[in-house]
Formats: C-alpha cells, structure tokens, sequence
C-alpha cells in the first residue's frame, strides 16, 4: 500500500511540476525577475508552513538543524534561484527536458560516486535513453541561438538546478527525513535566509508587474511548488527511494513540452521533439522497474 502511495504522490509531483515550468516561464518573460519569484516562492510557502517549521524548530537537536540547513541551501535556495534565473533566458520545454529529466541522471551519477550505488541492467539502460534525450535538446539549444541570446546559459542553470535537487533528495532520503517537516524546514529556513537579502540587496519589480501576475507567481510557486509538491516528493522519495521518484519526474518534459505550445507559443523542433519523447521513455522503463 505505501509503494501505491508513493507512486500516487509522484504522479501528483509531475502534474504540479509540468504546471511549475508554465507558470515559471510565464514570470521570467513578465517584467517580475528571478529574485522578484524567488521572494513569492518562500515568503508564501515560509508563511503557509511557519506552524509547523516553529515546532520542529522547537524540539530539534543541533545535529539534525544542521542536515536539515544543508537540504534547505540545495533543494531550497539552490534549486529555486538556478530554476528561475534560467525561466528568465530559456524556453520551458529546454526546463521540462534539463530540469525534470536531468534530476533522475545527476541523481543516479551522485550515487554511484558518493555512495558506489552503480546502476545496471534495466536502470542503466533508462538512464543511457533519458541522457540521449537531454544531449538532443542541449545540441538543439546550442546550435539555434539568435545573436545576444543567453539561452545556453539558461539551459546551464537548468542543469545545476536538477543537480541542486538531487543531492537534496539523496540526503533526504540518506538522512530519514521525514517528509512534512523537510518541506517545512526547506522553505522556512530559506525564507530566513533569503527574503531579508532580498528586501536588502537584491532588485525588485514587484511594482511593474501586473497584480495578476503577482498573485499567480504567489500562489503557484508558494502554495502549490514549494508547499503540495515538496510535500508529495519527499514522501514519494521516502517510500520508493530518490531513483524511481526522480525518474518519475522525467515524464514532465512531454506534458511541459505540449502544453508550452498553445499556452506560451514556444515552436517544438524535430530535435527537441525526440529529445522529450526519448526522456519520456528512459522514464517509463526506470520507473516501472522492479526494486
């Protein structure tokens, strides 16, 4: 029954990630910039889940704040300040592909060369399709840039982004996190760390931008990225392990890649078109692999 549910809460996490990489992109072509986002993402998430982070923070020791802190500056701040930095130059099916289906592959090389973890057989395979597909994309990146386009820097911040979360959910899981109070702690500890930087120090155009926008960055990227989806995936990653739950998530390329098309206007070339399907597939036969 807990693996059903696992897989139940992975699916949950591809239908809020494939709606994270629209409405992210709908923010970093917006007059809001990549701290602007940032800031909505924790300062909602950190204000829905300060109940629960000022209890664990309560009863916590100094050996588990310290994993914790940790987790937060690569799955929290890491992941979110790469992602949106990278929305804000590149086209969202280039985040569908690098983010999504770059996390299962930096997970699968993280292990194996920190925890000797080497995949084989069935997974080895999976992961050797799903890096064809991110090698298409990046070839398709890298060889239709328009004069001044900062597109492959973008797709470089997709890149670190993916390799951000998959170190946060190989010490999640490493750690026996437990899921609910890692999500809190991930967004609350960032959100003290960040938000006074950013009111501080950093840009803001939350002024410029459309009301709408705002509040659709708010409650997107607070409520539904940082708050149901943390939640699901780190149970997710705690009941069928990090490898089949970020493999899981490389079934968001497709779904990013079709829905881009008629909501962002963003054109599929035949590379980039092969890169998602190959993605997809190395996805499926990981995922649907026995333990």
């Amino acid at each position: 029954m807990s693996l059903r549910r696992g897989y139940l809460a992975a699916l949950i996490v591809v239908c809020c990630w494939s709606g994270f990489n629209i409405v992210s992109r709908i923010g970093g072509r917006s007059e809001l910039t990549p701290f602007d986002i940032a800031a909505l993402r924790f300062g909602v998430a950190g204000l829905v889940m300060s109940p629960l982070f000022i209890r664990v923070m309560r009863d916590i020791d100094h050996s588990r704040l310290i994993q914790y802190v940790v987790v937060a500056c690569f799955g929290g701040l890491g992941y979110a300040l790469l992602a949106y930095t990278g929305f804000s130059l590149a086209p969202a099916a280039h985040a569908g592909v690098l983010v999504n289906g770059g996390i299962p592959f930096a997970t699968a090389l993280i292990a194996w060369l920190a925890l000797g973890q080497r995949p084989r057989g069935r997974a080895l395979l999976a992961l050797s399709i799903a890096l064809a597909g991110i090698v298409m994309i990046g070839l398709q990146s890298f060889t239709h840039i328009e004069a001044g386009s900062r597109q492959w820097v973008g797709d470089l911040c997709f890149l670190a982004a993916a390799t951000a979360w998959a170190i946060a959910g190989l010490l999640m899981r490493r750690w026996q996190l437990k899921p609910i109070e890692t999500t809190a702690m991930m967004v609350g500890l960032s959100a003290l760390v960040y938000l006074p930087i950013y009111v501080l120090f950093l840009p803001k155009h939350l002024l410029l931008a459309p009301l709408g926008s705002v509040v659709l960055q708010g409650v997107y990227q607070g409520l539904v990225a940082a708050t149901m989806a943390g939640i699901f995936y780190n149970y997710a990653n705690h009941t069928i392990g990090p490898h089949k739950a970020s493999l899981m998530l490389a079934l968001v390329p497709g779904i990013t890649a079709v829905a881009a098309v008629p909501m962002l206007g963003e054109a599929l070339t035949p590379l980039a078109i092969c890169g998602v399907v190959l993605v997809t597939f190395g996805a499926v036969l990981g995922a649907t692999q026995r333990s």
